[in-house]
């Protein structure tokens, strides 16, 4: 029995990590900087923040790895590094997982550690100028070196396009075909990605490939969310969903940017998720530490 095994089959609710991106602002990542590059020159304040998401209660977490296909590294001269930074992104994980459970006497088997792919920022053909076997390639590259550094899964995450996710789903598997995979969408579009795609379609079409579990992240907040899992739960109710909203809508103040939900309002919404049928829950963009103990004990 692999890792995601006996998480899944040992918790009836299973609580993931909050935002990465926005913790690291916090933290003093400066502006224009891609996060993934921390994991090799500020791996401290990186482990940091996800040694607080553990102490909170988090039992699956995503490595600092985001933005770290060859797409989105090319923008900032550092695609000859994408090797190495994405394995070090699983290595330090694993390094502060390891510590957790040194230190908390907490089961091994108790947290698993998800690669973290998003989309490559590019449009595939026809509509844009990416290749379904260039996506592919892309992903299985990324892959293979969260792989490589420990990730016991893939968590494939803020898809807007199924035909992107597809090449996703196949890249991973070309990188290790047995990986249990998660694969979640971000509905933020009236109840529809940015490409048009319907929570029931996509839980349907996930279904089909395969994937460990499915859902949705990233969006408006944890009320539109709560529409998709009924409606994903209604098209496959055996399914393992996954629920992950931003901490509410985002707005800009003072040239900053909120998110207005508290932790006490993403608790209720986390009890909410849950009695829809979601199974795994966790924050998005601006939620934090905070948030996510809240959210731990409401569902318990």
């Amino acid at each position: 029995m692999n890792q995601w095994s006996k998480l899944i089959k040992g918790s009836a609710t299973v609580i993931a990590d909050g935002a990465m991106g926005t913790m690291l602002q916090q933290a003093g990542l400066p502006a224009g900087t891609v996060p993934i590059l921390w994991n090799v020159e500020q791996p401290l304040r990186v482990r940091a923040i996800q040694r607080a998401y553990l102490e909170a209660g988090a039992r699956i977490m995503l490595t600092n790895t985001f933005n770290g296909s060859r797409y989105c590294l090319v923008k900032y001269r550092l695609q000859s590094r994408l090797d190495d930074l994405n394995r070090a992104g699983a290595a330090i994980l694993k390094e502060e997982i390891q510590t957790f459970i040194d230190e908390s006497k907490t089961d091994p088997g108790a947290i698993v550690i998800a690669g973290d792919i998003g989309p490559t920022g590019e449009i595939l053909a026809p509509l844009g100028t990416l290749s379904y076997e260039d996506a592919v390639r892309a992903f299985a590259e990324q892959a293979r070196a969260l792989i490589s550094g420990g990730a016991d899964v893939i968590w494939i995450e803020t898809m807007a396009d199924l035909e992107e996710m597809r090449a996703a789903v196949e890249g991973t598997r070309q990188a290790a075909m047995d990986i249990p995979i998660i694969a979640t969408m971000t509905f933020d579009t009236r109840g529809r990605t940015m490409m048009g795609v319907k929570p029931e379609n996509a839980a349907q079409t996930l279904t089909g490939w395969g994937v460990a579990a499915f859902g949705g992240n990233c969006g408006n907040g944890p009320d539109e969310l709560l529409a998709v899992i009924k409606k994903m739960q209604a098209a496959h109710p055996g399914g393992v969903l996954v629920a992950k909203s931003n901490a509410g809508m985002p707005e800009i103040v003072s040239g900053a940017t909120v998110y207005r939900a508290t932790p006490e309002m993403m608790a209720g919404s986390a009890v909410q998720l849950r009695d829809a049928g979601a199974r795994i829950i966790g924050g998005c963009c601006g939620t934090t530490p905070a948030h996510i103990a809240a959210m731990a004990k409401a569902v318990k």
